[in-house]
């Protein structure tokens, strides 16, 4: 299994472990690297700046149901198969929650629904992403390229 770094979120700790690998406990929230050729759908949200869509699971709904709303709601994007790449452990003090990571084919744009969440959207490369990422840093780099490099993976097996 590859090895990732650790990364920091303010006050929390943040590790990445790629699929086969599944939470123990059900996720608070999933995300998704939406993905065009070689460039991610990023979405400018109020509060964080430039990010992959992601969110909190409700109380009725699956992880990939999550990243499917959020992708509509955060970028207008409607997203093809989506393929399971692994979660985060997210540790801040005593507490740890799960968020389950997902990687996609864009589909197609439509509307941003959610206007009070997302100011916009755009494509960027990989190598756009250090400067207008919200938070990069060597963890969030490396998922980026796994996520990339696991979407070609599946597809080849298609």
């Amino acid at each position: 299994m590859k090895k990732f770094p650790s990364g920091k979120y303010g006050r929390q700790t943040l590790k990445f472990y790629p699929a086969p690998f599944k939470a123990p406990l059900r996720a608070f929230a999933a995300l998704v690297f939406p993905w065009q050729e070689e460039q991610v759908l990023i979405c400018d949200i109020i509060g964080r700046g430039w990010c992959i869509p992601s969110g909190r699971v409700e109380a009725r709904e699956s992880s990939l149901e999550a990243i499917r709303r959020e992708a509509i709601e955060e970028g207008g994007a409607i997203l093809g198969r989506c393929q399971y790449i692994g979660c985060y452990q997210v540790t801040e003090k005593d507490e740890v929650r799960w968020c389950d990571c997902y990687a996609a084919r864009l589909e197609g744009l439509c509307e941003i629904t959610v206007a009070e969440e997302s100011r916009g959207r755009r494509f960027a490369a990989l190598d756009e992403l250090p400067d207008i990422y919200h938070n990069w840093n060597d963890l969030t780099e490396q998922v980026f390229h796994f996520s990339l490099e696991a979407l070609k993976r599946a597809e080849e097996f298609c």
